[in-house]
């Protein structure tokens, strides 16, 4: 079997590239320290950048074939593995690695080749809020990773629209993040409208994870005062009518979270009311 090590220097030669690409990607949980083994060889950073913005050109208008948005997932997949890593993850971001991923995000194509880039871009994302870092999140509410997100949520796949409406809760459960969506009335009925627009399509399409990350949402905006009063006339009817009994009988902590929901926009008398 290859070694990591060998692996990371055929990067550098175009010709073991690809392969070298692949097995690293398949291989990247079994291989420990990739992340800095990545970051510090000579090179290899700039070589997975490379491999990006060489598809930039395929975007508008979408030119891209499946064989290159694989390989360019496989770089995107290195990526989330350095973002991941405790020893990567603050060098990552000073060098504002994420921005390089913002053109898949602000695709709007739907065929395979361009949702399996913006997932990927998702991921490496992903990656860096799940450490709850306040740093992470002022960085990236410095970035357009807001609006990115919810063009996503709007228009992407289902598993799409879960990594995003994910981001977007692990940056609102942060103080900064809460901050920025109410900071503005348009900002903040932007956001609901993509909220209700995604309760609607899971009315057609249920998912019992993207509810749960949704409920999530509305949830922590309550805290904010001013938000939590315009949730009175803007909370969707189907967070109220039974529309969803079944994805809350799948996970009790979406049921306890609506509950929640509802007795911090409507109080307790009416909420209970409702919910039954």
């Amino acid at each position: 079997m290859t070694s990591a090590e060998q692996l990371v220097l055929d990067l550098c030669d175009p010709k073991l590239r690809d392969n070298a690409l692949l097995e690293l990607s398949k291989r990247r949980e079994i291989f420990q320290d990739l992340a800095p083994t990545l970051w510090n060889s000579y090179g290899t950073i700039a070589v997975l950048l490379q491999e990006i913005v060489s598809i930039y050109p395929f975007l508008s208008p979408p030119t891209l074939a499946p064989g290159a948005s694989n390989r360019v997932c496989n770089a995107l997949a290195l990526l989330q593995c350095v973002a991941s890593h405790s020893e990567t993850r603050i060098l990552f971001i000073n060098a504002h690695m994420p921005i390089y991923l913002y053109p898949f995000l602000n695709t709007t194509n739907k065929t395979k080749p361009y949702e399996y880039l913006r997932l990927t871009s998702l991921g490496v994302i992903g990656a860096l809020v799940k450490v709850d870092d306040p740093n992470v999140i002022s960085y990236l509410l410095h970035t357009e990773i807001m609006p990115l997100c919810l063009r996503t949520m709007d228009i992407g796949s289902e598993l799409s629209k879960t990594v995003a409406t994910f981001i977007v809760q692990k940056i609102l459960l942060d103080n900064l993040g809460l901050r920025y969506i109410s900071a503005t009335s348009d900002r903040f009925f932007a956001f609901i409208e993509v909220l209700g627009s995604m309760i609607e399509f899971l009315a057609q399409q249920p998912s019992t994870r993207l509810l749960k990350h949704i409920i999530r949402c509305y949830l922590q905006l309550t805290a904010d005062q001013r938000c939590c009063i315009a949730l009175q006339e803007s909370l969707p009817k189907m967070l109220k009518d039974g529309t969803f009994n079944n994805c809350l009988h799948e996970d009790p902590t979406i049921q306890v979270w609506l509950q929640q929901l509802l007795i911090n926009v409507y109080g307790d008398k009416r909420a209970g009311r409702i919910h039954r």
